[in-house]
């Protein structure tokens, strides 16, 4: 290896790897030519035969610091050295894709299958491919690119489509960050001062912004905004955060762009119906802060939060729904036509019927002094845009849930150790059983029981956490650089004009709201009906949900019938 003397050889620049692992030559040499027939110019392709091979391409590169994109293993290889080639990726290289090679048929195979569920559990793979079995195999150069794109959207070292230069620790970054990734927009974060940093402002030719935020749309006319608001980010990319002042009557508003109110655009605008959508933060709600959804019908290798919201954000839009991102409602009332509502910064609008879809607020921890360290450190939700800057130190997730389940093996992935902090007993009350054994299974994942946090602090960026013991009274100061709050949720309905709600504040709909004193009509509410009459309520915030993705969508696309219902019956 060349290069100037005492300075460490390095391939950060060269081509990524995709590295394939498969007993028999002939058939490595298929995946090989495969692969170089369709990568070979952007990347390396690089086959062994042997599982010590296998592991000694990857300590290589961790070496030299050559970035790795995919890893293919033959599940023919002997389980614990097909294991070891898998962790050895996971641990060395977290952000390749990892898959298990299989032949045609195989599924049939209960072993096989009982191997790939097996390694899919503790996280060693994302899913399994099939070998190619003849020339120029399109399935197996369609699944791969797909990995290769997954790979790419969250390699750093690649020029994203927004760049946000700041401080390292900056709280403004951090949230500016988290908008983009929530709304499905790629984004990179470069430190000021980090050759990465230095590159990008010298292509752009700006100074360093010091301690403001500079964020680079390079994608979008390579527009530069310094210390932008929200919606100055948003309107530079395109999203809308207003409205022309004509037409601004429609058939359906829409208020919270989650799962269930993005089905309920889905199929309002789809079947002619003029519908407006109103979100105050940002597409997909709390199921888009999940860093991957694993039950979610059709999506065999499970999908993030926000790509599947981008999914049905854009769907809506092709079929004609008109969104506001980053506005909120704050007004509601009947009028002689149906509703009328008063969008902050936008105005008035009206609707002949109102679908209510704005989900679960997080709650807080409560502790004044982690509070002040809000986007520090300390963020509500699976913030996964903060794992790469976690890359070997310590991180801590509060919660029992799945949404912190998943949290807690995307953090993995990166950080040192991983913290999952429950004030119950055990994690199997309130978490799948798929995301208990993944977490069993990783080594750097501590699960702390009957415990709650009472304390922490830091000098400017969380330092430290105490945690209580809850029988024990025994209190623990533990170092951490990132705490994931995700204790549940509460709605947010005060609000709302006088309306059926349970004690919780949940929106009281159908049988439930027949029977609240408020229902005063003489037939009985639609299922999805309010105690007013045109103003629906689907997802999380409608009392007795199941708390589910899909049982919100299946809500949002149901609850259209009914309003066409509401319409005929209005019409007379």
């Amino acid at each position: 290896m060349g290069g100037e003397p005492g300075r460490k050889p390095s391939l950060r620049a060269a081509r990524p790897l995709l590295l394939v692992v498969d007993v028999d030559p002939e058939r490595l040499d298929r995946l090989e030519s495969e692969l170089e027939r369709s990568f070979g110019v952007d990347f390396r392709v690089r086959g062994e035969l042997t599982a010590p091979d296998a592991l000694r391409a990857l300590e290589l590169a961790h070496e030299f610091e050559q970035r790795v994109a995919v890893v293919l293993v033959d599940h023919e290889l002997p389980a614990a050295e097909r294991s070891a080639v898998l962790h050895q990726a996971r641990t060395l290289h977290p952000d390749a894709r990892r898959a298990m090679l299989i032949p045609w048929g195989a599924w049939a195979d209960r072993d096989t299958a009982a191997a790939i569920l097996a390694a899919m559990a503790v996280g060693d793979i994302s899913y399994y491919v099939l070998k190619p079995w003849i020339n120029r195999d399109e399935l197996f150069h369609r699944t791969v690119a797909e990995f290769v794109q997954e790979w790419s959207r969250n390699e750093t070292a690649n020029w994203r489509e927004v760049v946000v230069v700041a401080e390292e620790h900056s709280a403004r970054a951090h949230a500016i960050t988290s908008l983009l990734t929530r709304n499905g927009i790629p984004n990179a974060f470069r430190p000021s001062g980090s050759p990465e940093a230095n590159d990008v402002l010298h292509a752009i030719h700006e100074p360093d912004p010091g301690a403001g935020v500079l964020v680079w749309l390079a994608a979008v006319g390579s527009t530069v905004l310094h210390d932008p608001t929200d919606a100055e980010v948003a309107e530079a990319w395109g999203v809308r955060t207003t409205l022309a002042d004509e037409r601004r009557a429609f058939d359906v508003l829409v208020i919270g762009g989650g799962p269930a109110g993005l089905a309920a655009a889905v199929y309002a605008s789809s079947e002619g119906l003029r519908t407006l959508v109103v979100e105050r933060e940002a597409i997909g709600g709390q199921a888009g802060t999940s860093s991957l959804i694993r039950n979610y019908l059709g999506f065999s290798r499970g999908v993030t939060g926000s790509e599947l919201a981008q999914r049905g954000y854009q769907q809506a839009w092709v079929f004609g729904a008109h969104f506001l991102l980053m506005r909120q409602v704050t007004r509601l009332e009947q009028n002689a036509g149906g509703f009328l509502a008063e969008i902050g910064d936008v105005g008035e609008v009206t609707a002949r019927a109102v679908v209510l879809a704005t989900g679960v607020a997080y709650r807080r921890l409560g502790v004044p002094e982690l509070e002040a360290l809000t986007s520090a450190g300390v963020y509500y939700g699976a913030s996964v845009s903060e794992a790469h800057g976690l890359t070997g130190r310590d991180a801590c997730v509060v919660g029992g849930g799945n949404s912190a389940g998943q949290a807690v093996l995307h953090l993995a992935r990166y950080c040192r150790q991983v913290s999952i902090v429950i004030r119950g007993e055990t994690l199997a009350t309130s978490m799948s059983r798929y995301l208990i054994d993944a977490i069993d299974a990783a080594p750097n994942v501590v699960v702390r029981t009957s415990s709650e946090i009472v304390g922490g602090g830091g000098s400017g960026r969380l330092q430290n956490i105490v945690l209580r013991h809850r029988r024990t009274g025994e209190e623990e100061t533990l170092d951490v650089d990132g705490l994931f709050v995700m204790i549940g949720a509460e709605p947010r309905t005060g609000w709302l004009p006088e309306i059926g709600r349970d004690e919780h504040g949940y929106v009281l709909a159908g049988s439930d709201a027949a029977a609240d004193p408020l229902w005063k009509q003489s037939r009985p509410p639609k299922p999805y009906e309010s105690t007013v009459p045109g103003l629906f309520v689907v997802g999380d915030v409608r009392c007795g949900s199941v708390k589910r993705v899909a049982s919100a969508v299946g809500e949002g696309s149901v609850v259209v019938s009914q309003i066409h219902e509401h319409f005929k019956a209005a019409d007379g």
